[in-house]
């Protein structure tokens, strides 16, 4: 398969598929460098990964988002991606690549940064040496978000079908059980973190706000930074005009979609996804697309 066709298959994958391609390829990337160059322990992951003193922090800002990337072990990583890919397909039926970065990545930041705080403000993790990896924040903000926004909505767990509520609930509790016991509790307390932002957006989303517009901007401005702006020439009043009055009508087409995904989005909270006819499906996917 030539490098043509790589770039080809991997540009048709969900944006979910490509953040798990790049995890297992950082993972696999790490691991040979470290093995070929015969590094001691994790030297070369440490400037990628979260310290949790503050000020080893400032050294290193930018691994509030690079630790998300890195992993312990095959568990850790399977078990992060499996997730990944299951909470990414049923909320990229809903919401497009933009708003499930904005989702994801909040997530991992506001996860990371409960556990600094955490870590410099109670006594009882003085002592640990631990930094943080690993995409669960990330993960936990996308999966507590699905179960927010579609609490009644269910999936097939094994041999049981569960309300997603009940999943979120779960492993909400979970991490706050085993914050005490000293199973990871670094790890935990960012589960909590990516939890509050998955939760907090997806109340936003259901008011039909975007809790990640300003990210989305923030983001948009620094792609904008690599890429050649050409210079334009000034427009002529009438296209300004015509250019706003284009505008004011796109908003009302905006708002009538929005009310029409809303209505959809009731009916699949109270009756599920499948009371839905094919074309409220289509215009559903359609809609997410969009986004």
């Amino acid at each position: 398969m030539n490098n043509g066709n790589l770039k080809y298959q991997f540009a048709r994958l969900s944006i979910a598929e490509k953040l798990i391609v790049i995890n297992l390829a950082v993972f696999i990337v790490f691991g040979l460098a470290g093995f070929l160059l015969n590094l001691p322990g994790r030297s070369l992951e440490q400037w990628f990964e979260l310290p949790k003193d503050f000020f080893d922090f400032l050294v290193q800002p930018w691994s509030l988002v690079t630790y998300s990337f890195l992993h312990g072990g095959l568990f850790h990583i399977f078990f992060n991606m499996l997730m990944l890919y299951y909470v990414g397909r049923i909320f990229l039926n809903f919401y497009g690549p933009r708003r499930f970065i904005n989702v994801y990545f909040l997530g991992v930041i506001l996860g990371g940064a409960f556990f600094l705080a955490a870590y410099n403000i109670f006594p009882v993790f003085y002592q640990s040496q631990s930094p943080l990896i690993g995409a669960s924040a990330g993960v936990m903000a996308v999966l507590i978000f699905v179960c927010t926004y579609l609490p009644q909505q269910e999936v097939r767990l094994f041999f049981f079908n569960l309300k997603l509520w009940y999943i979120g609930a779960f492993f909400v509790l979970l991490d706050l059980v085993l914050i005490p016991t000293g199973d990871n509790p670094g790890g935990r307390i960012a589960h909590l973190g990516g939890a509050l932002l998955g939760y907090l957006y997806a109340r936003r989303s259901a008011q039909g706000g975007d809790l990640g517009a300003g990210f989305s901007r923030m983001l948009d401005w620094f792609a904008g930074l690599f890429e050649k702006r050409e210079r334009k020439a000034p427009l002529k009043t009438v296209y300004r005009k015509q250019a706003g009055r284009k505008a004011k009508k796109v908003d009302y087409d905006k708002e009538a979609r929005q009310r029409k995904i809303d209505t959809i989005l009731d009916k699949i909270s109270k009756s599920g996804y499948e009371s839905l006819t094919q074309a409220e499906k289509d215009f559903l996917f359609k809609a997410g697309k969009e986004d």
